[in-house]
């Protein structure tokens, strides 16, 4: 950020440290001072983040005087259960960023509102339509991508250097990956990452290394018992051999960066998204934070691939609709807000403009789009969006992966366990 403040910034900065700490902040208003329209939009992120889009946002009300755009926003986990009760409670903020596995939850729950009665007030005409698609339920397009983004290991070069690790290499395995943790584990006497079991994201890349899917077409497992039981196996195993973290390390994860084993200096590597990744260059300044591919099948399939990093909605009981769909159009189409928030959420998804924010990204902007363009054309198509069941699902698979790493049920019983209330949870 500039180091000239205006009294404002420096008076947002204050804000958003504390919606930081309180997990956001704000409350319903339908007018600010001088009869302005005054907008809610949330989001969840790094303080990176947070700080972009406050510049962005404030460069919206530059530009629509008779707006206000009341910001907030805190750490993944505690974003989604606020959400969650603001929706339950009919209180959801004019404008809201969305995970993948929220859409079809609040798009069925009559939360969103559909795009297409504010047609003149977004232009999705440099989308890609394939991404585009990923934010409709049932025809009706009730999220807009902001960003792509896809899975990477993100690791310190250096401290793998130092340990005499040899780097991930393109189109290493899943093997290849745990023999590594194996090296870093026996080389530094830290836990080479941190232990995807935990990980619904990661198990699903492990699914589709191997031809399989986390859903079906027709929104149901795409996985059975024993796939689960074979994962979970398998991650159990480099736990108990110190190659990844301990279970009271991985049960520390809320969706920050702040709280993975590698952002604490307890481990060397960890699995997440490319655009979060930019957090972990504030908890390792000495460091040269670099990413990776995820692993692939043993036969080479890549599971990973690329998806909206996030999406921008509205909601559906929203008192200002029109202003509140400019406030995404601008967040998407507009150069300069482009140029501002550059790949902290992800490569841009409009095509023009990531064409021309391009040339002048820099520092960790850079490495995500480096990263990004290294996978063009290798990757498969990413999945429909899951069904509305899976956003307590992830939350049920990390508690029964907890009870595998406590070591109080077996990876068979757990993966038994869970598929039981999966197929209950897809059935309600």
């Amino acid at each position: 950020m500039p180091g000239n403040r205006t009294r404002k910034s420096s008076a947002t900065a204050v804000v958003l440290a504390l919606c930081a700490v309180l997990g956001g902040c704000s409350g319903p208003q339908e007018s600010g001072g001088g009869g302005k329209v005054v907008l809610r939009y949330t989001w969840w992120g790094n303080p990176d983040r947070a700080a972009r889009t406050q510049q962005a946002v404030d460069l919206f009300e530059e530009k629509h005087p008779g707006i206000e755009v009341q910001t907030s926003f805190s750490g993944y986990d505690a974003y989604k259960q606020k959400l969650a009760t603001q929706a339950a409670g009919g209180d959801a903020p004019d404008v809201m960023q969305l995970d993948y596995r929220m859409i079809d939850q609040y798009a069925s729950g009559g939360v969103l509102l559909d795009f297409a009665e504010q047609r003149a007030a977004l232009d999705t005409d440099a989308f890609d339509t394939g991404l585009l698609a990923t934010g409709k339920v049932d025809g009706r397009q009730y999220a807009i991508p902001q960003a792509r983004g896809t899975e990477t290991v993100v690791y310190d070069a250096k401290q793998w250097k130092a340990a005499g690790v040899a780097p991930p290499r393109e189109g290493w395995t899943w093997n290849d990956w745990a023999d590594t943790m194996r090296e870093l584990a026996r080389r530094t006497g830290e836990p080479g990452g941190t232990d995807p079991g935990w990980s619904e994201d990661a198990f699903e890349v492990w699914l589709r290394g191997r031809g399989k899917a986390l859903y079906t077409e027709d929104r149901q497992l795409g996985f059975t018992a024993d796939d689960l039981t074979h994962y979970w196996t398998f991650t159990d195993r480099l736990r108990r051999e110190g190659a990844v973290s301990p279970a009271e390390e991985t049960t520390q994860l809320d969706g920050t960066v702040e709280n993975t084993p590698l952002g604490r200096g307890r481990a060397l590597s960890d699995n997440n998204w490319d655009a979060p990744a930019s957090g972990y260059l504030g908890l390792l300044p000495d460091g040269e934070v670099t990413l990776a591919p995820m692993p692939s099948g043993e036969d080479g399939t890549p599971g990973q691939y690329f998806k909206p990093s996030m999406f921008m909605g509205v909601a559906a009981d929203t008192s200002h609709p029109e202003e509140s769909v400019r406030l995404v159009d601008f967040m998407l189409n507009d150069p300069e807000a482009a140029k501002i928030l550059g790949a902290t959420r992800g490569i841009p998804v409009n095509e023009t403009l990531r064409e021309e924010i391009a040339p002048d990204l820099k520092d960790f902007d850079r490495t995500i789009y480096d990263y990004q363009a290294s996978l063009e054309g290798e990757l498969k198509a990413p999945p429909q969006a899951p069904p509305s069941g899976d956003s307590a699902l992830q939350t049920t698979f990390q508690r029964d992966y907890d009870q595998v790493s406590y070591e109080r049920m077996s990876p068979r019983e757990a993966a038994e366990n869970y598929i039981t209330e999966a197929k209950a949870e897809l059935r309600s």
